[in-house]
This record gives C-alpha cells, structure tokens and sequence, in this order.
C-alpha cells in the first residue's frame, strides 16, 4: 500500500532526522530521499517570443551572444550565450506586492521561506467551461473545505480552471468577442478576502493573465490583483499543469530569480505530490 505523506508528516519526519540521536550527526537527507521517492509536477509554461501576454506589454527579444561556432572561449571551443529583452511579467510569473502597491516588498524582500507551502487546488474548470466569464465564490471554497477541511495557514491557493490548455494561443486566451471584450474567468473578492484574511494563505495563483476576469480587465479594472498586493503577498500568473495535482495534500515550490527591487520576473513553480 503507497504511504500517503502531507506537509505536516513531512514535517515531523524532519524532526525525527533532527534528533536522530547524540552519535549521529543531525540530516535532512532521509527527507529528500523520501520526497525524491514522489511524483513531480511543473506547473511552469516555457516561455519564448509570442507568447500569450498582457497586451500593455512588447514581445520577447532574444539575441544570441556568443554561439558554439565562434570559437571563443578555453581552448577555442566556443559556447552558447543569450541576451533576454522580457517584460518583468513574463511567461509564468512573480507578481511582488511593490509590483501594484508603493511601499511594499519587492522580489529580493520575500523570504524564501514562503517559497515551499502547503497546495491547496480549488478546482472549477467545469463551470469555467461552460461559462469563460466564470468566477470562483465562495461555495467553490465551501466544497472544497467539507471535503478537505480547513484551507491550511500559510498555504499557497492555486484556482483551477484549465485555461493553460489554451497555451500558446494568445487569442484563445484572451477570449475577445466582437466589441473587444475578453472573457477569461477570475478570482472573487469575497474568495479573495476570506482566504487572505481569515485562512491567512501566504500567496495564490491562476491559469490566466490576470487575477481579475476579463470582463474586468476590458475595463482597466485590476481590483482583485490590486486587493492581494496591497496586502504585501505575491502572487503567480499563468500556471500550468493544475490538472495534474491533486486538490489536497501536495507540496508547491515556488521559486524566482531576486533582483534588487524587482517588480516581477518570470518564475519556475513545481509540485511535489503525496
């Protein structure tokens, strides 16, 4: 029979190794064997020029440097080097708090201890399907709970709608109808407000470009996004692979670059199952 591990076993596995006792040296290694035994998911789309993208923004520009070929390097072999012109907010992104909020953390002040947190996946990709406009309330979260328990402290809420399937299409994923409304689902503020202030999660995270749906977004209405930032978390944009996590149970490590007061970078986000 396969052992079921959650975030708190892990936990406790780890004090075992901590005190394994006075002659042996304390070791986490047992730990990462354990969690190497699981399933890995990457929850990351690889980013490239044209990708889907906030329309504000310009498209991807690579350049090779130096290549192979050329020649340059130890003993004349050459070697393969690129210069990325990207939007902070690119591909599967980091959106810190100072990206919508003056005043609040950017990129290089959150710890990295709020980079590997309990997943919690809220799955309503079939309502998102037979309505785009869709957005999460607080009876998805209700389901979710009677069924799970309480959304755990500290942990990371990603909603599932599959609208990564969409991915690479930019036009499929806006959604826009004839009047150049989009229609892609979103977040709620009720949702928003419970998980933030009274199950206190550290971040949370979408399939979409934005937090807000795009009825709202068509409108320059960035409310919801605006909501999280301002209360100094971060959140991640444009995840993929939610349909292959469980709802309950599993690890996400969570995992972006730190440039000094950045205001967002592409990120690379992985789940370890139980």
């Amino acid at each position: 029979m396969k052992k079921k591990f959650t975030f708190f076993s892990i936990v406790f596995i780890m004090a075992l190794s901590l005190n394994a006792g006075a002659e042996s040296p304390a070791t986490l290694w047992p730990v990462l064997d354990m969690l190497r035994s699981r399933e890995f998911v990457d929850l990351t789309h690889a980013f490239h020029p044209g990708i889907p993208q906030w329309p504000g923004f310009d498209n991807e520009v690579r350049v090779t440097t130096y290549h192979y070929d050329e020649g340059i390097g130890t003993k004349g072999k050459g070697f393969l080097a690129h210069k990325y012109e990207i939007p902070g907010q690119w591909g599967t992104h980091v959106d810190p708090p100072a990206h919508f909020a003056r005043g609040k953390r950017f990129l290089d002040e959150i710890s990295v201890r709020e980079m590997i947190l309990p997943l919690v996946v809220i799955d309503v990709n079939a309502k998102v399907a037979s309505n785009p406009d869709y957005q999460i309330s607080m009876d998805d979260v209700r389901a979710w709970e009677a069924k799970h328990g309480p959304v755990p402290k500290d942990a990371f809420v990603a909603m599932r709608t599959d609208w990564s399937k969409k991915w690479p299409n930019g036009e499929a994923m806006r959604n826009q109808d004839d009047k150049g409304v989009a229609h892609y689902p979103g977040w709620s503020k009720e949702v928003l407000a419970y998980l933030y202030e009274e199950r206190n999660i550290t971040a949370s995270g979408h399939e979409t470009t934005d937090t807000d749906p795009g009825i709202a977004t068509s409108k320059g209405d960035y409310s919801l996004e605006s909501y999280i930032l301002s209360r100094d978390k971060f959140q991640i944009e444009l995840l993929a692979g939610l349909d292959k996590v469980p709802e309950y149970g599993a690890i996400v490590v969570v995992a972006f670059p730190k440039p000094k007061r950045g205001s967002g970078f592409p990120a690379r986000v992985f789940a370890i199952l139980p």
